[in-house]
């Protein structure tokens, strides 16, 4: 009976002395020290930690309120085309798929093999004088071997999660890419714009300068004005001349940049008309900018789930300082002798099933080395995750007091105009009259064309800065599909930063 009792422990005494073995290997004085930053202390909302476990993007398409029909076609041209966004689309099915291939070693594997060889037996002392001696035989076998891991200590299915948030991470990457091209072509069409404007007011002060030209001679040829004036009245039109051709080169070279940025070569650049949006064009402003669209941030989500990802990589090289245990087996047919087939009959039937355990006694400290790489690459991961959400608010934050700036500056430069233009009326009207001589006229025509020049430079750079704005905050000036619904969280309170 004690013999019985101890032979049924005997099971128990092996594996406690397997887990006794695998305390050799100590994970002692190796854990991560990076902590994500809490969201309170930069004002940020706990949508952020929400955009890590599903990241939804918004839907609205943010360049439509240019209301510029050419830009809208461009755009859906660009990401259906461009070389970047099918690299970008390209690495999300490679990420899918090594999730895959990751998941795969959860599931039961099944391998078969057969051999068919035909096999001479020599006399020597190893086989000898016997009945296969000098015979020619065949040599046969054919098998189904399994395994299945059983995962006890959950490596496997650890290191699949972690192949599933990397998957993650580059679908984030492709919402970045997607929404830098179209950041990329709104400016490329908002300079396209500027090129045409300031090419107006460069043929209007082209017209007017030949009109003073011709004035000038009609004085002339009256008997009231001189050469001098006349000369006066030619110097400045080569200039002009020369910038019209300049910006006929920056708009032929705008084309070009929207064509490649969509993909497409110059001569699909050269179909490019006129744009329709117009750089006055009012663009408003939410009177609050909720927290949640920090979560939009392509960046921000994708550092988010490269941190889940690290998370997963410690526990996976945790499980490696266990004993690793599979359920193996075999189902076969094996003979030697015989015709060539006679290996598949019953008799000839064997098979094996068990545990097949795996146990790490002494390394040279690789699993040490292991856990540690990972505990490393999780404070790097935790370090840029802090990073880019710093870097995020500080942009948003930028973004927010140039689009401001941008609005005073609009007004300051109209008003600049409206005076301008009245100076140059005034001497105008003198220069008609014989009042005053035709410097004064120039100086305030060049006043004039400079004031509008930079009228057109302001509103350029506030459409811009509304662009980038709106990419800042992830696409949209509202919350989209990646934040809770107001059923399941209080209403977001407008950061400090963001008011």
């Amino acid at each position: 009976m004690p013999r019985r009792i101890n032979r049924a422990l005997l099971p128990l005494s092996v594996l406690a002395f397997t887990l006794a073995l695998g305390g050799c290997i100590s994970t002692q004085g190796i854990a991560p020290h990076g902590e994500t930053l809490a969201a309170n202390s930069l004002a940020t909302d706990e949508a952020i930690a929400e955009a890590a476990k599903d990241a939804r993007w918004p839907t609205a398409q943010w360049w439509q309120a240019f209301g510029d029909a050419q830009l809208n076609r461009w755009i859906d041209i660009a990401l259906q085309g461009s070389p970047s966004m099918a690299m970008a689309a390209a690495r999300v099915r490679q990420a899918k798929a090594m999730a895959g291939v990751t998941e795969a070693a959860e599931s039961l594997q099944v391998s078969g093999e057969s051999t068919l060889k035909r096999h001479n037996w020599p006399t020597d002392p190893f086989y000898g004088p016997g009945d296969l001696a000098n015979t020619t035989t065949w040599d046969n076998n054919a098998a189904l071997g399994f395994s299945y891991a059983l995962d006890l200590w959950g490596r496997e299915r650890n290191a699949s999660e972690r192949a599933v948030d990397l998957a993650h991470v580059s679908v984030a990457e492709a919402r970045l890419a997607q929404l830098e091209l179209q950041s990329n072509i709104v400016r490329a069409y908002i300079e396209l714009s500027l090129h045409y404007a300031r090419r107006d007011i460069v043929a209007a002060t082209l017209k007017q300068q030949q009109q003073i030209l011709d004035l000038a001679q009609k004085r002339l040829d009256g008997g009231i004005g001189t050469h001098f004036e006349v000369s006066q009245a030619e110097t400045p039109l080569p200039e002009t001349h020369r910038q019209l051709d300049a910006l006929d080169e920056e708009i032929a070279l705008s084309r070009n940049q929207i064509a490649a940025l969509a993909g497409k070569g110059p001569g699909a650049g050269a179909q490019l008309q006129r744009p329709t949006l117009s750089l006055a064009a009012p663009l408003t402003l939410p009177s609050a900018l909720p927290a949640e669209l920090l979560g939009q941030r392509p960046d921000v989500v994708a550092s988010r789930w490269q941190v889940a990802a690290q998370a997963r990589g410690i526990d996976v090289a945790h499980g490696g300082f266990y004993p690793n245990v599979d359920l193996v087996g075999s189902l076969g047919y094996m003979a030697t002798g015989g015709g060539a087939l006679e290996f598949l009959t019953g008799k000839k039937l064997n098979y094996n099933v068990g545990p097949a355990i795996s146990l790490p006694i002494f390394d040279g400290g690789r699993l040490r080395g292991e856990l540690g790489e990972a505990a490393a690459g999780y404070d790097i991961a935790v370090a840029h995750y802090n990073q880019t959400l710093i870097n995020a608010l500080k942009n948003i934050s930028d973004q927010l007091i140039r689009r401001e700036s941008m609005d005073k500056q609009q007004a300051f430069a109209a008003e600049s105009v409206a005076a301008a233009q009245k100076t140059y009326d005034i001497a105008m009207i003198a220069y008609q009259r014989g009042l005053t001589d035709y410097l004064n006229v120039l100086n305030a025509q060049t006043l004039l064309f400079k004031q509008q020049q930079v009228q057109q430079q302001v509103q350029a750079a506030r459409l811009s800065a509304h662009a980038e704005l709106v990419t800042a905050l992830g696409g949209g000036l509202g919350a989209g599909n990646d934040v809770p619904n107001a059923a399941q969280t209080q209403a977001p309170q407008t950061p400090a930063l963001l008011r």
